[in-house]
């Protein structure tokens, strides 16, 4: 009878702690911001010596965490890893099936990217041809030089452009290149935004051109790109017509994870 009782309590200890959560995950994704113990307490319903102790538990395993000028709670970052790790299978699911077609279509290599801090990094690579080698995944490539990157950085300002990248020179040296500052990825951005796709020719790599397109959730946020490159005699030609059809495999992709493109206002 004991353990049944402490098994109950122990359920209705952790409903209670996810109700915390429910409601810091909602308050953070309409205000951008966390919410303090009072506040917490009066919109969960509960004891504010219960939150605190409750959050401060949560707080040690990463499940939440405290701005130390604010003092206010928000989700950790032990939990957006596992979300993040999650949304990230099933994006890998979902884009599969149509890289392959897009790859077959284009009879190209095509690649499924997400940003990490200032690289691109490439989660899956699919290609019409077997023996073509992939040798990108898991490989992390900078992101102001490349298609990816760019379609990748659509939702930043240019202050989180700063931030993310720095105040360098974002060549790395590389006299291909065309963008050398922040003024002028946020350029390329903005042209990336205006057609739909991102192009770079020879940006990367000498005899590299390559197109990407975006690849959106259910709200809107760009959260990977899909990626077309190959040496520029094979490509190049055909560029702008690749970006296009890459748009389309994006924009699959983007519906199959609940997003739907705006309609037109004519």
């Amino acid at each position: 009878m004991a353990d049944t009782s402490a098994a109950g309590a122990r359920r209705h200890g952790l409903s209670r702690d996810l109700r915390l959560l429910d409601v810091l995950a909602l308050h953070e994704a309409e205000h951008g911001r966390g919410l303090g113990v009072v506040e917490l307490a009066a919109r969960s319903g509960r004891e504010k010596s219960q939150v605190s102790r409750a959050l401060k538990a949560l707080a040690e395993e990463g499940v939440v965490e405290r701005d130390a000028d604010t003092m206010e709670y928000r989700l950790g970052w032990r939990l957006l890893s596992l979300v993040a790790r999650t949304a990230e299978n099933r994006l890998v699911r979902v884009a599969s099936p149509v890289m392959r077609r897009l790859a077959e279509e284009v009879e190209e290599t095509c690649h499924l990217c997400v940003l990490r801090d200032a690289e691109v990094l490439t989660l899956l690579s699919v290609s019409a041809h077997d023996f073509r080698a992939h040798g990108w995944e898991g490989k992390g490539v900078p992101a102001a030089r490349t298609s990816a990157g760019r379609v990748l950085l659509l939702d930043a300002t240019p202050d989180e452009l700063y931030v993310r990248l720095g105040m360098g020179d974002l060549s790395d040296g590389f006299d291909g290149s065309l963008v050398h500052t922040v003024q002028e990825l946020w350029q390329r951005v903005q042209e990336a935004r205006q057609r739909g796709f991102a192009e770079v020719r020879e940006e990367f790599e000498p005899d590299l051109v390559g197109v990407s397109a975006p690849i959106r959730d259910f709200r809107g946020r760009v959260v990977a790109a899909l990626n077309v490159g190959a040496p520029a005699d094979r490509l190049a030609g055909r560029l702008h017509r690749t970006g296009r059809t890459t748009v389309a495999a994006a924009d699959r992709v983007s519906a199959a994870l609940g997003w739907e493109r705006p309609k037109r206002v004519r």
